[in-house]
């Protein structure tokens, strides 16, 4: 379970007023949007994000988290659903990037990574944290989605409020920036050329700590070595892009620039500060921007979070929820409104237990969207313990309430070979461990310092039937993604082949002799015998001429199943 900790705002009520006026304003022009995630290392332009075409790139993804923890890898390993069923049901929801948190310990030498099911996901069992990454990185790839890499902790405990362990001290910062540092180049230099990994997001929600006007947690702007977060980030950029000038550096803010909590119980209110979420709050860049050598590789990345992770004042507000804009604007906005640079959310996320959070949760979407602003939801994950996951308990089911929400605001992955560059077979020295890794998407001998394993990919059998014809058909291909002794996975595209729009599919599937269907995700089903009937959900049934959707399934038993696909 991830701990977290958050920050309240204290501060009189002159201090963190907001206005209460004003509707967000959409772009006024609209560039060439790049399908998926685009071609190629992506860069910045203003206050987009661009690929390699210079067309317009939004990432729209969530984070998948479990590197960071004793684990030392993704969790839900455990559960009853492969790790590749996981990213083909990321994709199909429509996700296009996955933000990756770890901690430095999972890249030391010797690091094991636990918690995985050796039934469900037996070609993971005996590699390492590393290894379990780079298959996880070849096989999103493969889907044409892109990977954000999260040092979340230095080590496998807490947040920590600086980019390295212990109070503010020239000692203490020098030893703790340098492992930070090197690995973040060890990383880069493991993934140049793989176009798949397209970032850095340099530490995790960097916070104020002490009392005011100074405290010991991170600040922006202030000039201190050993506690101005800003000046720390352009030290680790411009190292990463000196091995790797390709990815894009995410920098997330602070919660209050002074880096001490405000404290204005002592009378005293002529130098308060208005503070937010640990990593929330940029309202310094416009005066104290971050100056990479290559700028045009700059994303700032702010949190936002709901009232299931700690009530805020601007959720009491009676003015709520006319407040959230303004608020938005004041501690991040402005740097993608003014042109400065682009806005990637690398976390938000809520229960959606307090009914303000359903309402703060679209307002936020409509703000981002509006404004062209990127996204990584928080969480993937079930076991998120302030704000639950995308799916529940079981690795599958969708929490529906949050997905609706979140729908018309993602860019789906589109076509996939976003693959490494690098040879067949690489040999990667880290800092601390030589391992030799290779492709997953082919038959592959995967050597770690603790065992040596072969592995073969699941082979992938396409069948294609339709129903339906001239201007409103549609077809159903089905390929199997995984089998084991007992039972199998498959994903089913769903197209529309004819030449104009349809609106709803029927997919019929007859199972093979014995089987049965265990879990069915993308499609509401009817179950008779042997025969399983899948119906669009709302927001997948709308295809336009030779758009495509799909649904996955598990099921026990063997063989191949048959499908027809018909339309209203």
């Amino acid at each position: 379970m991830k701990s977290r900790r958050r920050l309240r705002v204290i501060g009189s009520g002159a201090a963190i007023a907001l206005a209460t006026t004003g509707i967000v304003v959409g772009l006024s022009s609209s560039p060439a949007m790049a399908a998926g995630t685009g071609t190629g290392y992506l860069s910045t332009n203003g206050s987009r994000i661009v690929d390699s075409t210079g067309a317009t790139v939004r990432i729209t993804g969530l984070n998948w988290f479990g590197m960071e923890t004793d684990n030392k890898t993704f969790h839900g390993l455990w559960a009853s659903v492969t790790w590749k069923a996981q990213i083909d049901h990321m994709a199909q929801l429509g996700y296009n990037t996955i933000r990756v948190p770890y901690s430095n310990d999972a890249l030391k030498s010797g690091a094991a990574a636990t918690g995985i099911n050796d039934f469900t996901n037996p070609d993971l069992v005996g590699k390492t944290p590393m290894q379990i990454l780079d298959l996880v990185v070849d096989y999103a790839g493969s889907k044409g989605m892109r990977i954000i890499l999260d040092r979340h902790r230095p080590d496998a405990g807490s947040q920590s409020k600086l980019w390295y362990r212990g109070e503010p001290s020239d000692s203490a910062r020098s030893a703790g920036e340098a492992v930070w540092i090197n690995d973040w180049k060890w990383l880069a230099q493991h993934y140049a050329g793989n176009t798949t990994v397209i970032g850095a997001d340099l530490h995790n929600e960097p916070h104020a700590e002490g009392t005011h006007p100074q405290g010991t947690g991170a600040c922006w702007g202030c000039g201190d070595i050993n506690r101005d977060w800003r000046l720390a980030a352009e030290r680790a950029g411009n190292a990463i892009h000196s091995v790797n000038p390709n990815w894009l550096i995410f920098v997330e803010g602070v919660s209050c620039p002074s880096g001490g909590v405000p404290n204005v119980w002592d009378g005293d209110t002529s130098n308060d500060e208005r503070c937010g979420w640990w990593g929330g709050n940029l309202s310094q860049v416009r005066d104290y921007p971050v100056r990479l050598n290559k700028a045009n590789k700059l994303v700032y990345s702010p949190h936002e979070y709901g009232v299931s992770v700690y009530l805020q004042s601007w959720f009491e507000d009676p003015s709520f929820p006319s407040t959230l804009p303004p608020h938005w604007d004041y501690m991040f906005g402005y740097i993608a409104k003014d042109g400065i640079a682009p806005i990637m959310m690398g976390e938000f996320g809520s229960t959606l237990a307090d009914p303000r959070d359903a309402t703060w949760l679209k307002n936020l979407m409509s703000y981002l969207t509006q404004n062209g602003m990127s996204f990584t939801y928080w969480s993937w994950n079930p076991n998120s313990g302030d704000t639950g996951g995308i799916v529940q308990d079981d690795w599958v089911t969708v929490q529906q309430a949050k997905q609706s929400i979140l729908q018309p605001h993602l860019v789906p992955p589109s076509g996939g070979g976003q693959t490494s560059t690098r040879t067949t077979t690489t040999t990667t020295t880290s800092p601390r461990t030589t391992t030799t890794t290779t492709s997953p998407r082919t038959t592959t001998t995967t050597t770690s310092p603790r065992t040596t394993t072969t592995t073969t990919s699941p082979r992938t059998t396409t069948t294609t039937t339709s129903g339906g014809g001239g201007s409103g058909g549609c077809s159903a291909s089905f390929a199997l993604t995984n089998s084991w002794q007992g039972g199998f996975q498959g994903d089913v595209k769903v197209t529309n082949t004819g030449t104009s729009a349809i609106n709803g599919w029927t997919v019929t599937m007859t199972l093979p002799s014995g089987a049965t269907l265990a879990q069915l995700w993308n499609g509401s089903t009817t179950i008779s015998g042997s025969t399983v009937t899948v119906k669009n959900l709302a927001w997948n049934g709308a295809l336009g001429a030779g758009a495509s959707t799909g649904f996955g399934f598990l099921a026990s038993g063997s063989g191949t199943p048959t499908f027809t696909c018909t339309t209203p």
